[in-house]
């Protein structure tokens, strides 16, 4: 199993990425979700909503957070990560999402690492869109 990317210490923050919103990736995800709602991908639908225009799916913008996830814990993040978020804005095509983390609790125990990690994405506004926390366990070498 591959060890953590990142030196596990409170306080030490996760590799940001970067990402933006296209339509076409909004798409293929409800292609590959099968959630076809037209607030997806409807623009004429969307433009009448609250919205004003379609948005990503809230799953869409989370596989970003794994993606993070991925890149600073690797595979100890695909077999034991898990995430409780909140959903506070929508992430509209054409929207720059930056995803950001930082370690803040490491639990030692029988060999392993709980660690815990605050998670945002916010958009170029600099505005809150989805916050929370991600936890994973890391075997101790």
């Amino acid at each position: 199993m591959a060890s953590q990317l990142v030196e596990l210490q409170e306080g030490g923050r996760l590799p940001e990425i970067t990402k933006t919103v296209i339509q076409e990736n909004i798409n293929r995800y409800a292609e590959a979700s099968r959630d076809f709602n037209p607030i997806h991908i409807d623009e004429e639908f969307a433009r009448k909503t609250q919205h004003g225009g379609t948005i990503a799916h809230g799953m869409l913008v989370l596989a970003y957070v794994s993606e993070m996830m991925t890149a600073a814990f690797g595979r100890n993040w695909l077999t034991s990560g898990k995430l409780d978020v909140r959903f506070k804005a929508a992430a509209h095509p054409g929207e720059t999402i930056t995803v950001s983390g930082q370690i803040t609790k490491l639990s030692k125990s029988g060999g392993q690492t709980a660690v815990t990690c605050s998670i945002l994405c916010r958009n170029q506004k600099n505005e809150p869109v989805i916050t929370g926390e991600a936890t994973l366990v890391v075997p101790e070498v």
